[in-house]
């Protein structure tokens, strides 16, 4: 399972979350202590939002603890959102175009878990991408399908509603095809201005998510990059969490429909 880092607030240098605490997104990279595996060593990303309204992107196949330009982009740019990954993959091959975060126009979108059975799923799934977004599918995960997916149910215009249809979509095309797997989904995206985060598991077993918000600022992880423990709140499960800058955080549910299996005759 990946680990993932979303920031939005005050300006800061993204290697205050990314490099610098005691458990630190790079550090999580190898030392990952929630997780399925401690290890997450295919590939990492950054994106961040600056003068311009499409976010920037740096991704590579390096493990993020061995990547110096990492730490040195990291301690010079500073942003008032961005988002940081680093990647476990889950079958599909070690690339810059399958690390995340993914970006289409002003969106940015991470992942972390799996659509239980994928390579049974992809070609059905894909369908389901509309033709203009599928013309920027670069990548092979199901991550960046479900990305785009999402941004065709209505993303731009009611983000947790696209996620909520994407998942029940997808659970839709799972139990057709049989699939017993199960589709689990920490996610968060954003357009530079609100940022979105989700945490759904169809077996509810969802990877963790956890979130706090100070005066300044407003930060979910995947795992907390200090020992504060008491500061963090877990993001609930098959929950969306909203929040912009000036605002406080609100969790609403994701109604997800979870088809009934045919029964066998």
């Amino acid at each position: 399972m990946c680990r993932w880092v979303a920031y939005s607030g005050q300006p800061i240098f993204l290697g205050q979350l990314v490099a610098d605490p005691e458990h630190s997104l790079i550090h999580q990279s190898r030392n990952a202590e929630e997780a399925k595996v401690g290890i997450n060593g295919d590939g990492f990303g950054l994106g961040w939002y600056g003068e311009r309204d499409e976010p920037g992107l740096y991704r590579e196949t390096l493990p993020a603890w061995s990547d110096d330009n990492l730490r040195h982009i990291a301690r010079q740019v500073r942003s008032r959102l961005f988002f940081a990954h680093v990647r476990a993959s889950t079958g599909t091959a070690t690339s810059r175009a399958n690390c995340h975060p993914f970006a289409h126009g002003r969106w940015l979108f991470m992942h972390n878990g799996q659509i239980g059975g994928w390579s049974r799923l992809r070609r059905a799934v894909e369908a389901r991408i509309p033709d203009a977004l599928y013309a920027c599918r670069t990548g092979t995960t199901d991550s960046e399908a479900m990305f785009l997916m999402t941004l065709g149910q209505g993303g731009e215009t009611d983000p947790v509603g696209a996620m909520t249809g994407t998942l029940s979509a997808l659970r839709a095309l799972m139990v057709d095809a049989g699939i017993d797997e199960p589709l689990r989904v920490t996610a968060a995206l954003s357009d530079g201005s609100r940022l979105y985060a989700f945490r759904y598991a169809s077996d509810g077993r969802p990877p963790s998510l956890y979130w706090r918000q100070t005066a300044s600022a407003i930060e979910i992880v995947s795992e907390p990059v200090d020992r504060h423990r008491d500061e963090w709140h877990a993001v609930p499960d098959r929950s969306a969490l909203v929040c912009c800058a000036r605002c406080a955080c609100e969790v609403v549910p994701l109604a997800v429909e979870e088809p009934a299996r045919a029964e066998a005759a």
